[in-house]
């Protein structure tokens, strides 16, 4: 991201974003609630369209009008908060859902496809079940599974553990630490201070729509430079 600005209506949202997330890289977005960490996401996804700037991916300006939305997000995954799971179908239709109806990947391949998926997030033994059958845990690591299937060259995470009751968070953190180890290149915002210490390369901390601090784990988190940094930090850990 170069330059990119957001505003809704006379809010700013987003101010002149600059963001690099080179390929293997965990980028870690930071700050408070109404900071613009999701709508960040949501631009680098296409869902919103940017007032000004340039989003680069795969070498390709993705602001360009003529470019096919579709097509830019189906090399992208991207996972809410809310699982958004379809509870008509099983953990196995769902993450084969978007292989057959979007992709045209014929129904074998996509079970096959999605199996073996389901066996990377520890989930095999449940692709027959139902959604309301699972736990907020599961639900949200079939989501990631979904958004995984079809092998995309960026991951966007948007506060995947929010939703989740405390003793459930462990499970999605630990998945997520196994995706970074394995080289997925992830842009995520969290308020898990201690998993953006673990698992990040760079952490961005967001305010009213800027970046006013990026660097190391080490650096950001451990010995921020900019005052508001560490006002926000002070008060996570009171």
């Amino acid at each position: 991201m170069r330059g990119v600005r957001k505003s809704f209506g006379s809010q700013v949202v987003l101010r002149d974003i600059d963001l690099v997330v080179e390929p293997g890289q965990c980028v870690v977005l930071i700050g408070a609630s109404g900071s613009g960490k999701s709508t960040l996401l949501r631009c680098a996804n296409l869902l919103e369209t940017v007032d000004d700037g340039v989003i680069s991916f795969e070498g390709e300006d993705i602001c360009d009008p003529r470019v096919d939305a579709d097509r830019v997000r189906g090399r992208m995954g991207l996972v809410f908060q809310a699982y958004n799971l379809f509870p008509h179908l099983t953990a196995l239709g769902n993450v084969t859902l978007a292989l057959r109806k979007v992709h045209g990947v014929d129904r074998g391949e996509a079970d096959e496809r999605g199996m073996a998926m389901l066996e990377r997030v520890g989930l095999a033994e449940k692709a027959g079940a139902r959604p309301d059958d699972l736990s907020g845990g599961q639900q949200q690591r079939v989501a990631i599974a979904r958004a995984l299937v079809n092998g995309p060259g960026l991951m966007l995470l948007d506060e995947v553990t929010s939703a989740l009751d405390p003793e459930l968070v462990g499970e999605v953190l630990d998945l997520l630490t196994g995706l970074r180890d394995e080289g997925v290149t992830m842009l995520l915002n969290t308020h898990e201070m201690g998993f953006a210490r673990d698992v990040a390369d760079t952490v961005c901390f967001l305010h009213d729509g800027m970046i006013h601090e990026a660097g190391s784990p080490e650096q950001v988190l451990g010995a921020p430079q900019q005052e508001r940094t560490r006002a926000f930090l002070s008060r996570l850990r009171t």
